[in-house]
């Protein structure tokens, strides 16, 4: 094979693979298809139940305290009663936030295998060979696949504390709160395929950091929809198999074999 036959076929085998492209080589596979809706079921109940198990606990923690207002007795006590109404409200919207974002974490440490063998299934439908591909469930893979799950989700928390001290730095601070989310978002689902691998955490970041450009492109719409209340329960759940799938085909774009 002439040189400039393989640098061609590099060129290819490095290209981008549009979202678009990547839904339509869900949809065409009955069985990732199939798979993909499982997971879909699995991820939104446990995330559904942590979430109400969560929110249920903490009410009932703090429920007394947001059941009756302070006496609204003149000017001091009506000021006492506006801030009671909004720290009910503050604390409302940012427990919600944190209980989903806890319950998300949960469901996906523990749905983990189940995505590491979605990914797993794509790459053999795509005819890409790993290292160490999976071949299908053990006791002993599952074990390892949700010890990874952990690792991303530790991986999460550290990054959610992080983001609640930057985001008191104005302007800059958002951004880099926003950019955060955006290349964790990317190791979230780089972490099947790189474990169909055995690549260690480290491993799994340094492909973020070395292709940053393509790991902002994968990140950024799970971000922003993991940012909107409420609706990410449902619109992660659902996507989740899809970014699962676009995120495998994009990594195998960037391996020598």
């Amino acid at each position: 094979m002439s040189n400039n036959n393989m640098h061609n076929q590099n060129d290819s085998y490095r290209r981008w693979v549009p979202f678009l492209s990547s839904s339509a080589f869900l949809f065409r596979h009955i069985r990732l298809l199939g798979w993909s809706l499982l997971l879909v079921a699995v991820t939104a109940t446990l995330t559904w139940f942590g979430y109400f198990e969560t929110t249920q606990l903490v009410d009932k923690f703090t429920g007394n305290f947001f059941q009756l207002p302070p006496e609204g007795v003149g000017i001091l006590g009506w000021l006492k009663v506006q801030g009671w109404v909004v720290l009910k409200y503050l604390f409302f919207l940012i427990s919600r936030i944190a209980a989903f974002y806890l319950a998300f974490l949960t469901a996906y440490c523990l749905t983990t295998p189940g995505y590491v063998f979605l990914s797993g299934m794509a790459e053999k439908i795509y005819n890409r060979k790993t290292g160490n591909q999976s071949s299908g469930f053990s006791p002993q893979r599952i074990l390892v696949d949700l010890l990874e799950g952990l690792k991303i989700g530790a991986v999460g928390i550290l990054v959610t504390i992080a983001a609640l001290a930057i985001n008191f730095v104005p302007v800059v601070g958002q951004l880099l709160v926003f950019l955060l989310y955006v290349f964790y978002s990317t190791l979230m689902f780089v972490d099947y395929p790189a474990s169909n691998r055995s690549w260690t955490l480290g491993q799994k970041i340094g492909w973020v950091t070395k292709n940053y450009s393509r790991s902002f492109r994968l990140g950024i719409f799970p971000a922003l929809i993991s940012m909107v209340p409420v609706i990410n329960i449902l619109f992660m759940a659902l996507l989740f198999p899809l970014f699962t799938v676009h995120s495998t085909l994009n990594f195998l774009s960037t391996q020598d074999g």
